[in-house]
């Protein structure tokens, strides 16, 4: 029996996980506590605090093979300076000091592409229920802080997760309204060109409301607009202390202010619609999996038929859309399990 430690490193919180690897199709969780990331200077403290506390629990001697620890940030060559943490990981120092024979770091959504594949069918809710091909590439895009593109592309007997940076490629706007709001971010924010992410994202929820708002297509209600104000007079600082993007969500799954309604229905076809852009480069037929921290949270508006219309709306190729796949990750902790899965192949 193997053990791993599974990671999923962030500037707020630190998610570990001990797992088990009965066999290379099994592992087994033991153990797993979140701790506050930047109560602790480094990485090792709170791992050798969290061995300690296994090991109390488990009342077992813990010697770890494989490590992986996935990241809210960049990683270049096992290596990451933590974006919003003063932190700087290396592996090879891990492996030393943590005394783990293997050790690596990865993109924190190049974790998620790896927890796909460890999915149970209780963790994803299915938009376009088709019949998957078994050699065909997955595809992966999650809309949260930014967002995260992806695809799997299988070797052999096994598929590989590789990242992209298709979240920046141009935002592509289909109706009048969208070109409007392309021109308004490019006034906003007093740049030429707008990126896919800068509209689908948490930003971009809150872009497409003030556009909006600002535009006077629905009236304002009194409790979402102090929200808003107060992060806009926040903007520039490190810690807010609202979520205009979440409370915008929740009044319009309520459907207690039209603005947010609207809102929402516009950023669903926009993401909707990059879905679409994603599958039409990759024609993922063995899947195309949404994850990121919005989607699980507005379900019933990614269920209504928005969000598949605008992804198979892609004229004399939308046939081929209607081919694929489509599913919501609603496992938050799908980053750790691709984390332990990722380890596994070390």
């Amino acid at each position: 029996m193997t053990l791993i430690l599974a990671g999923d490193i962030g500037g707020t919180k630190t998610i570990l996980r001990l797992v088990e690897e009965k066999h290379s199709q099994l592992l087994q969780v033991l153990h797993e506590t979140r701790y506050p990331s930047r109560d602790f200077p480094d990485l090792v403290p709170i791992v050798e605090r969290f061995l300690s506390e296994a090991g109390q629990k488990l009342q077992r001697q813990l010697t770890i093979e494989k490590a992986c620890f996935a990241i809210a940030g960049p990683v270049v060559n096992d290596t990451s300076n933590l974006t919003n943490l003063a932190w700087v990981l290396d592996a090879r120092r891990l492996e030393e000091e943590l005394a783990i024979a293997k050790v690596t770091l990865i993109n924190d959504f190049a974790a998620v592409g790896y927890g796909i594949l460890g999915l149970d069918s209780d963790d994803v809710c299915t938009l376009q229920s088709v019949t998957p091909q078994s050699e065909a590439p997955i595809a992966l895009l999650g809309a949260g802080t930014g967002l995260g593109q992806g695809f799997l592309i299988q070797n052999q007997d096994r598929y590989q997760v590789f990242p992209s940076e298709g979240g920046h490629a141009d935002f592509a706007p289909r109706t009048e309204l969208e070109f409007q709001l392309l021109q308004y971010l490019r006034e906003k924010y007093d740049i030429q060109r707008i990126s896919a992410e800068r509209v689908v994202s948490g930003q971009g929820i809150v872009a497409i409301y003030q556009f909006l708002r600002d535009r006077q297509f629905a009236h304002e209600s009194p409790e979402i607009a102090q929200v808003v104000r107060t992060w806009e007079r926040e903007m520039g600082r490190s810690e807010k202390s609202v979520d205009p993007a979440a409370e915008i969500s929740k009044a319009a799954l309520h459907k207690s202010d039209s603005l947010s309604e609207q809102t929402l229905k516009m950023f669903v076809e926009a993401y909707g619609a990059e879905a679409g852009n994603l599958a039409i480069k990759l024609l993922p037929y063995g899947g195309l999996y949404i994850a990121g921290g919005i989607a699980a949270k507005i379900l019933p508006l990614m269920q209504d038929g928005t969000f598949v219309r605008t992804f198979t709306e892609k004229g004399r190729v939308s046939s081929l859309l209607e081919k694929v796949p489509v599913h919501i990750v609603t496992n938050p902790q799908v980053g750790l399990i691709g984390a332990a899965i990722c380890a596994s192949r070390l």
